[in-house]
């Protein structure tokens, strides 16, 4: 027999799942239920929460405001790293599991909980991520799974469950798929979206306007960046949260951000996800804009050599993990002279750079001209090139085959 549960502290969306398993943990264990919801930019799926909680059986409720905490702190990060999952996921679920469940295991602390609880499945890459988290703050915690205890099996032993215990029910016939949001983006996954020929209804998508309905004439946006990160749109300084949340309305507006794809889940299932992610779309391409301009050749090659490896360590729930942190001090000063503007035009789902500029830029017209220039003997050209192909001559020499007498 393990310890006994007296106090658990659930990170709690107030969805389907979540709300289930308040009122299970409550039965299951006959325990106090503190429930968690994080703000990290979910907009109207805040309001109610703490009524909803408190109805389900709570104890207590906890609402925090993380979003400039989430923005600062783990969405640039990864930005500076440059990170794509699979050349495709710009990673908006998986940056912000292990925020969350930090602030989880801050309130577990306060309130002397003995256990920690999360609504994640047992197929999914969230239960990774949250239980990584929770046990590389404390290897003692007491981490109760419930679809990894419960004998319900989906989504309509949930729905019966609900209404047996009249919680309710956010899942309808006009939503049959679920969503996750945050102030990066918002993915949609299962229901109607597991056939991976269909395509995803227009009515799904909630930050983004269809490009084809996006306006007819191109938007321009000048980001300036400051030692790695965006600091301002067209010359306004904005805060992380404040700055994100433009893009979103700047991209949205335009069409900007839309991702379909089939991604290798860690637990080593492939599932399909579709994501919108407007104002990280347009950050990843100005960003690189500036770098272009500003970034030593071999120190960007090194950081893009090292992103597949970033990108996987945030979509797997490494976050705290020590090799993450030591990427990340590397990756951050090789970016630390990322200060500039980009100037991109949105139009119609697409990002162009259309302009880049910075005052230590490494970029001369002088030096890149096809006309004669003060720093560069186009002579020296014959002696560099035969330096380095003679690697090359002696392998030709080698393989070369013997001429017959």
């Amino acid at each position: 027999m393990g310890k006994e549960i007296k106090r658990v502290v659930l990170a709690y969306s107030g969805g389907l799942d979540t709300s289930v398993i308040m009122k299970w943990l409550i039965e299951r264990y006959n325990c106090e239920v503190i429930a968690f919801s994080a703000d990290i930019g979910q907009g109207s799926e805040i309001t109610g929460l703490k009524e909803k909680a408190i109805n389900t059986g709570a104890k207590k409720v906890y609402i925090k405001d993380l979003r400039e905490e989430f923005v600062s702190d783990f969405v640039f990060p990864m930005l500076r790293a440059a990170s794509v999952y699979e050349g495709t996921y710009l990673l908006g679920t998986s940056i912000a599991r292990p925020l969350i469940a930090k602030a989880q295991m801050e309130i577990a602390r306060a309130e002397r909980a003995d256990s920690v609880s999360h609504g994640a499945t047992g197929k999914g890459n969230d239960q990774v991520r949250f239980e990584l988290t929770y046990y590389s703050i404390d290897p003692h915690i007491k981490v109760i799974a419930p679809w990894r205890e419960w004998d319900m099996k989906g989504r309509a032993d949930l729905i019966r469950y609900a209404k047996r215990h009249g919680i309710p029910v956010p899942v309808t016939k006009s939503k049959p798929y679920s969503s996750d949001r945050n102030l990066f983006h918002i993915s949609f996954e299962g229901g109607i979206l597991e056939d991976p020929w269909a395509e995803p209804p227009e009515n799904m998508y909630v930050l983004t306007k269809s490009p084809q309905k996006a306006p007819n004439k191109p938007a321009y946006v000048e980001i300036g960046f400051e030692c790695g990160d965006p600091v301002s749109i067209n010359g306004k300084k904005m805060s992380p949260a404040n700055l994100l949340a433009k893009l979103n309305e700047l991209g949205g507006e335009n069409g900007i951000g839309r991702v379909d794809m089939v991604e290798s889940r860690y637990v080593g299932i492939k599932s399909r996800g579709v994501y919108e992610t407007p104002g990280g779309t347009i950050l990843h391409t100005a960003r690189r804009a500036v770098e272009s301009i500003t970034m030593d050749r071999e120190l960007l090659h090194l950081r893009d050599s090292l992103t597949q490896r970033y990108s996987d360590l945030v979509y797997n729930g490494y976050w705290y993990s020590p090799e993450r942190k030591a990427l990340q001090g590397l990756i951050d000063e090789a970016t630390s002279a990322v200060t500039g503007v980009a100037r991109v035009k949105l139009y119609k789902g697409n990002v162009t750079v259309v302009g880049r500029k910075a005052e230590n830029s490494l970029y001369h017209p002088d030096f890149a001209t096809f006309e004669e220039d003060a720093v560069y003997d186009q002579k020296d050209a014959e002696g560099f090139i035969k330096i380095n192909a003679l690697r090359l001559k002696i392998k030709a020499m080698v393989d070369r085959p013997k001429r017959r007498p």
